[in-house]
């Protein structure tokens, strides 16, 4: 496994990678003290996961989650010291996949790492299926492609993981339970950011909760996708 530290800060620097190799002996931790040299490593690499931090010399961290998303997938974790919420769903809505505020003790940061890879290689998740092709709307999960009145529309990558999971089990109502294990990768998720993902999702498709909606909302049961007529 390859690990990306985009820090400014040798110590925490330091600690990071100390949590990394006594989780992962074998894992080979890269370090990257700005934004510019760290997506020369993405570019040129491809680590299996980013710890990045948002308070970067060079660069401001969301600006450089922005950037990496244009190209890779790569699950990112931001590590700072911001713990405002405005901070925390900015760099969700840009598509980081978990957050930890500084300062965090190894067993939280680990928690958090393991459960954004398990999200990354979930197969269910991979598998070659789940095409939808109507008037309006197309989409194809296993080329990551959506597209609405002809346009590509661009998705997070827990935008992904949410409306692939939905696409591939299509009419079964998935329960907030469910989707917070197997979209989020945790047992316990505040229902807030199923609703926030939802909504997004909503707004990119164009769809509408009254009217014949493609992700319908059950409530106090979960959701579900149901093919566009």
């Amino acid at each position: 496994m390859e690990v990306l530290i985009v820090e400014d800060v040798p110590e925490v620097t330091e600690a990071i990678r100390m949590c990394f190799t006594m989780r992962w002996p074998n894992a080979t931790v890269l370090a990257s003290e700005n934004g510019h040299n760290a997506l020369t490593l993405m570019e040129s690499g491809g680590p299996d996961i980013v710890v990045l931090d948002l308070g970067l010399p060079d660069m401001n961290g969301l600006d450089l989650l922005k950037e990496i998303r244009q190209f890779s997938d790569t699950p990112v974790i931001i590590v700072t010291g911001d713990g405002q919420e405005t901070a925390k769903v900015a760099g969700l809505e840009l598509g980081a996949d978990d957050y930890v505020v500084k300062p965090f003790s190894q067993t939280e940061l680990m928690a958090r790492a393991k459960a954004v890879l398990r999200r990354s290689s979930m197969p269910e998740l991979r598998q070659d299926q789940g095409l939808v092709n109507t008037r309006d709307l197309a989409i194809d999960v296993a080329g990551r492609y959506l597209s609405r009145h002809g346009e590509e529309v661009k998705l997070t990558a827990t935008e992904w993981r949410f409306l692939s999971y939905l696409v591939r089990n299509e009419r079964k109502v998935m329960s907030h339970q469910v989707l917070a294990e197997k979209v989020w990768g945790t047992e316990f998720l505040n229902g807030s950011a199923i609703k926030m993902c939802v909504r997004r999702l909503r707004m990119k498709l164009g769809d509408s909760e009254r009217t014949s909606p493609v992700l319908r909302t059950h409530r106090g049961m979960g959701y579900s996708f149901a093919r566009p007529l």
